[in-house]
């Protein structure tokens, strides 16, 4: 897959009302803040020339340029810790990856390129220094216990320039908050395919359209909506009373799992979150992150 097949299949806007998800937090209004900056390695075209140029298409550089903060693991390592993907996709990614480059190399070229994408956004906002000094006292109280691919973002070198830090400082807390959601997601009895039927009919897209997204064969998830019915947490294509409220428990053990990153935030996190939204859809304009707002809600 090249770049302008990955737009075609995932930069799709929404046409007619935009439902607004039914939840807020302190911490999910980080998360959803810090989306954008923090996954421009992922959607951004500087990002995937970089990766190009080492002979990696779309797919495999999202997958070995994520994972690649793991090391040099088994594949089956990177798929377990991507968590709600299906997992023997992400394996061969990984696996293709590996093969075509080494760790060293995924790695500078994803800097390369989100630094490049993120500087050709903002160029270097006036206050980029206090904002990423704020930040990076937030991932310092972030425990990596548990957290593998956050674990592996805080081993790495900060990078030199300043618009490659404010990118770290909020990759750091993205991986922290979906490492922990993962491990809600798995103490809750959930596998990846319930997982992301769950998340897209709380947040509002069509049974399944989203969970298809991440490779989630027919049977697969036909087996999964199967047993969402049982437990009585779907019923017709729909959340039911019972599932809405097993979703937002998944939240708010999500919130609680992420909170000393929060509370290290203390009173600038209005201030910073108000700033990195900004500067987010400065992202978002530029056609670098996905416009469709239920994509950034359930990512």
């Amino acid at each position: 897959m090249d770049y302008a097949e990955a737009r075609a299949a995932f930069f799709g806007g929404r046409d007619g009302e935009v439902r607004t998800l039914d939840w807020s937090s302190p911490g999910r209004r980080l998360r959803d803040a810090i989306e954008p900056l923090a996954t421009i390695c992922f959607w951004s075209e500087p990002v995937y020339d970089e990766y190009a140029a080492l002979g990696l298409d779309f797919l495999q550089g999202y997958v070995y340029g994520r994972g690649c903060v793991l090391g040099d693991v088994e594949p089956s390592v990177a798929a377990a810790a991507f968590g709600v993907f299906e997992p023997g996709l992400v394996a061969d990614l990984f696996r293709s990856g590996r093969a075509t480059c080494g760790v060293a190399e995924v790695r500078g070229a994803k800097e390369r390129g989100a630094v490049a994408a993120l500087r050709e956004c903002l160029g270097e906002p006036d206050d980029l220094a206090e904002v990423v000094a704020v930040l990076r006292r937030a991932t310092e109280a972030a425990d990596p216990t548990g957290r593998a691919l956050h674990a592996g973002l805080t081993a790495l070198p900060w990078p030199e320039d300043l618009v490659g830090q404010l990118w770290h400082a909020c990759s750091i807390p993205r991986e922290h908050r979906g490492d922990g959601h993962l491990a809600a997601l798995v103490a809750a009895g959930l596998d990846g395919v319930q997982a992301n039927q769950l998340t897209e009919l709380w947040v509002g897209w069509d049974p399944l359209s989203y969970t298809g997204s991440r490779a989630w064969s027919p049977e697969a998830m036909s087996a999964g909506t199967g047993s969402l019915e049982q437990r009585g947490w779907v019923d017709d294509g729909r959340l039911t009373d019972a599932g809405r409220r097993l979703r937002e428990d998944l939240e708010e053990a999500t919130d609680r799992a992420s909170s000393a990153v929060v509370e290290a935030l203390g009173e600038d996190l209005d201030r910073v979150v108000e700033r990195l939204d900004a500067w987010a859809q400065q992202v978002v304009d530029r056609g670098w992150f996905p416009p469709d707002p239920y994509k950034r809600a359930a990512g």
